[in-house]
Formats: structure tokens, C-alpha cells, sequence
């Protein structure tokens, strides 16, 4: 894994040690911040061509003039699509989304618990947990398909302006990096969702003046800190 030598871009104002030495690893790899062009080609730029994807297949028009026809499969089968170009859910994961909405009742129950996890009314938290008792109530064939990632994948992906993809491991191994209190739990909860957020937002005022445009950009830093493809 090459690293391009270029200028560098520096903070302008003193740091917390954690947060210092987090960005210098970040800058190790990609020395021109969020706007480098291989930080562009590795982390951003399938996250991003996934969003674009999303707006025009499953935006919130699109999605209730489908579900008013009763298309809940054309649903599910083009957000499976979507995120299957990304690499953002283990195989496993993948596989068992695929076989829980392979049946009319599954894909329906899907259609509509994704159409008001992302567009519905109420508060986020309790849009939150509703979503994850539609992913813990579809059919399950062998491997259970409600995880951190297919909890968080899809608001992701559809709304990276406001919504964070999360990677436990990876993630609690940053927030140790980065030293913040991560309030994690294995099931997911909005407790430990609204952590990760308090904590992107923590490293979007930090590392500012890299220039971060959304989630998409935290998320890259926080998967550069935590996952071992960066060492």
C-alpha cells in the first residue's frame, strides 16, 4: 500500500495528544486530508457513487411510489443492489439480507420498515429502535440479519449528511485510539448509536480544517484508525 508524497495540511489550533496522533496517522496515508485523491479512490469515492445510486432508485419519492403500487420486492432488491457494490457488509451479512427478504412477507416487511426508518415520521431515536425490530423480526434462514452494519448500513448510505455506518470493532478499537468514552453495546440500542454520532461530530470539529463534507469523511477516518488495512 503506497503512500503519495505530498504537501502537507496542518491544523490550526493545538490538539488533544489522542486526537494529534490520530490525525498524523490519517495524514500518513492520505497527506492531502479528506480531498486526497487516493483517499478518494480507496474510501470515499464507492460510498459516494452508492448515495447517487440511492437518490435516484430509492429516494423518498421513488420509494412511496413504490410502495403505493405494492412493489415491495423492486424494494428490497434494489437496496440489496445498491449496497452490494459497496464493501461495506461482511459476505455473511450480505447473504443473509438476501434471505431475508427472498420471500414476499420478508421483502414487504422490509419495503416498509426501511421506508419510515429513512423517511418517516418521529423522532430519530425512536425511528431507530423501530428499524431494529423490523431487522430482528425478518426471516432468518441461518445467520441472524440484525448487526451493527445492517442496522446503520442503509441510512448510511441514503442520508450521509446526518447518518453514520458502524463497524464494531473497528470502531471501538479508533475510539480507544482517539481516547473517547464509546458507550457501546453488542445489540444495538440508540444509546450507542448516539455515542458514535457524539463522536464523529468530536472528530469533525478536531480535524476541521481537513476540510470533511459529511459522514462519509468520518467514517473514512475513524475506519483508517481502527481497521488493520491500516497499520
Amino acid at each position: 500500500m503506497g503512500v503519495k508524497a505530498r504537501k502537507r495540511v496542518h491544523p490550526g489550533r493545538a490538539l488533544p495528544i489522542a486526537a494529534a496522533r490520530c490525525r498524523r496517522k490519517f495524514l500518513r496515508y492520505f497527506p492531502d486530508g479528506f480531498r486526497d485523491e487516493t483517499y478518494v479512490d480507496w474510501e470515499r469515492g464507492y460510498k459516494q457513487k452508492a448515495h447517487a445510486s440511492w437518490q435516484r432508485e430509492l429516494g423518498r419519492a421513488e420509494m412511496h411510489r413504490l410502495l403505493l403500487r405494492g412493489e415491495h420486492r423492486e424494494i428490497a432488491q434494489r437496496a440489496v443492489r445498491i449496497e452490494s457494490r459497496t464493501n461495506l457488509l461482511f459476505s455473511f451479512e450480505k447473504m443473509a439480507l438476501r434471505d431475508a427478504v427472498r420471500s414476499a412477507a420478508g421483502a414487504k416487511l422490509f419495503a416498509e420498515g426501511l421506508r419510515e426508518s429513512l423517511y418517516g415520521r418521529g423522532g430519530r431515536a425512536s425511528r431507530f429502535e423501530r428499524w431494529g425490530e423490523v431487522l430482528a423480526a425478518l426471516p432468518r434462514k441461518q445467520t441472524r440479519v440484525h448487526t451493527w452494519p445492517l442496522h446503520t448500513v442503509f441510512g448510511f448510505i441514503a442520508g450521509p449528511d446526518r447518518d453514520i455506518f458502524l463497524k464494531p470493532n473497528v470502531t471501538r478499537i479508533a475510539a480507544d485510539a482517539y481516547d473517547f468514552d464509546f458507550r457501546y453495546q453488542s445489540r444495538p440500542t440508540w444509546d450507542t448509536y448516539a455515542s458514535l454520532l457524539e463522536f464523529a461530530q468530536t472528530v469533525g470539529r478536531d480535524q476541521r480544517d481537513l476540510g470533511p463534507r459529511d459522514m462519509i469523511d468520518l467514517q473514512g477516518f475513524i475506519w483508517v484508525l481502527g481497521s488493520d488495512e491500516y497499520p
